[in-house]
């Protein structure tokens, strides 16, 4: 009987069919795996990790079934060390402690060395990261973490710094064709001995379904294979039967995740940069991905305020009427509406001088001190604040000619007025800027007027 070892030592026969094919087929070798070859290259460092015994410790970060877990199984049976591994959601200190224990127990017995794979290591909290620290500092363990979320932001400094940090990136569509013809073909591992008939066309379906996860498209395949149509000693996996397994697949999307920020960035930054089809690409991504679709109508709205703001206030209404449309209609009939409002942001005229301008005066407000109000400006609800001065010499603009009272002044009296707002030369902004300049321009006819007088007005303190 054939027998063939993979890289965590296991012994695999033809008769082992009771583990899943995506363990099974687990790559025993660089050659076997596939993708990742911007990190695997000649003189890389993780491919002298693998083949030249140069151990360290590291995190892989990339989407789910790229490598991470097989490329820690290959570090440990290269380097001859063994692999012993966590689960951040199943295990605590005490766990960690154990697999230290035996780790030192290891190296002191007969010098060999551990390495500790921890998968979905951002689930570990900073007490439980901080418990790695002397362990790797010491070399009684080789810490291999695998991680889907980014390890700027899930792992501590501490941790971190220890760490080589390797980025893996999705399988090209490829490199999932050539693990699922291996699958077919490979009588001892893979499905070569079940007479299976699949077509090449069937084989791409399946390669783009499975959105660049190896073990999701092992998974489906070794479903599909199961569900084959038998025809004269044969099983046919036609386009009905991955049209049944596949029914509920869904694109990769991790509400909360990276993934799911980078697509909503992804919109946001193509509705920022007028592109329609782009933006309406990434609506049907997130929304193929399960995203609650009142979570993107409320970013399209924060977008009509940010990046259109006064160029277009249209934008700001259309938004909140497809947020009302959604909430009353639900899906599917109210992701039209959301897909109204994007295409509407994408095409609309940009302006962020709100935004710019409002972060301008939170960020003047925070550096000045609290300068009281302008007696003027006062409220004066009783005889008494009257008698003290309060609104007094208030110019009523609605009294004045054109509705505008040119010269005074509504910033406190020791504040030389900031200028925080300047519309963009697009869209309404290019009036409102107009308008804008005039008045602008009455004022300082008006303070210089009253100083040609000798007199004083309450604008005397306006850039």
């Amino acid at each position: 009987m054939t027998r063939s070892v993979d890289p965590a030592g296991d012994l695999l026969t033809p008769d082992d069919a009771v583990r899943p094919l995506a363990d099974r087929l687990r790559p025993r070798s660089i050659d076997e795996l596939a993708g990742q070859s911007h990190l695997l290259g000649p003189d890389s460092t993780l491919r002298q990790a693998l083949t030249r015994d140069r151990l360290h410790s590291m995190v892989f970060w990339g989407p789910p079934g790229t490598g991470k877990t097989t490329l820690a199984r290959m570090i440990a049976h290269h380097s001859e060390a063994v692999f012993t591994s966590l689960s951040a959601v199943l295990s605590g200190v005490r766990d960690i402690r154990e697999r230290v224990g035996e780790a030192r127990d290891r190296r002191a017995a007969s010098g060999q060395r551990t390495v500790l794979f921890v998968d979905e290591v951002h689930r570990f909290n900073k007490g439980q990261q901080d418990a790695f620290l002397p362990h790797i500092e010491d070399g009684t363990i080789y810490f291999v973490g695998a991680t889907t979320e980014n390890p700027s932001f899930e792992l501590n400094s501490a941790l971190l710094s220890r760490l080589r940090v390797y980025v893996l990136r999705s399988l090209e569509v490829t490199d999932l064709r050539r693990i699922i013809d291996r699958a077919l073909e490979d009588e001892v591992r893979g499905l070569g001995g079940r007479n299976i008939e699949m077509q090449p066309e069937y084989r791409d379906l399946l390669a783009r379904t499975a959105d660049g996860d190896a073990r999701h498209a092992l998974v489906l395949l070794e479903l599909a294979a199961d569900c084959a149509r038998a025809e004269d000693g044969t099983l046919i996996i036609d386009e009905a039967v991955l049209t049944e397994v596949t029914r509920d697949s869904l694109r990769r999307f991790d509400k909360g995740g990276d993934q799911f920020f980078d697509q909503i960035s992804a919109l946001h930054k193509s509705m920022r940069g007028s592109d329609p089809d782009a933006a309406l690409y990434w609506f049907a991504r997130m929304l193929d991905g399960g995203c609650d679709p009142l979570y993107i109508a409320r970013r399209v709205l924060r977008f009509a305020s940010e990046d259109i703001g006064n160029a277009d206030p249209r934008a700001a209404q259309l938004a909140l009427y497809a947020w009302d449309s959604y909430a009353r209609l639900g899906s599917p009939e109210g992701e039209l509406a959301l897909a109204h409002a994007i295409v509407f942001c994408a095409c609309a005229a940009k302006s962020n001088a709100v935004y710019t301008a409002f972060k301008a005066a939170r960020a003047f407000v925070a550096s000045s001190g609290s300068e009281p109000v302008p007696m003027h400006l006062r409220n004066a609800p009783t005889r008494l604040m009257k008698e003290l001065g309060h609104g007094a010499d208030y110019r009523y603009a609605h009294d004045e000619i054109d509705g505008f009272a040119a010269g005074a002044n509504y910033f406190p009296e020791t504040v030389r007025a900031p200028r925080f707002y300047e519309p963009v030369g697009r869209g309404l902004e290019i009036r409102i800027g107009e308008k804008l300049d005039g008045l602008r321009r009455a004022n300082r006819d008006a303070v210089a007027a009253a100083r040609s007088r000798g007199a004083t007005t309450d604008g005397e303190n306006r850039s």
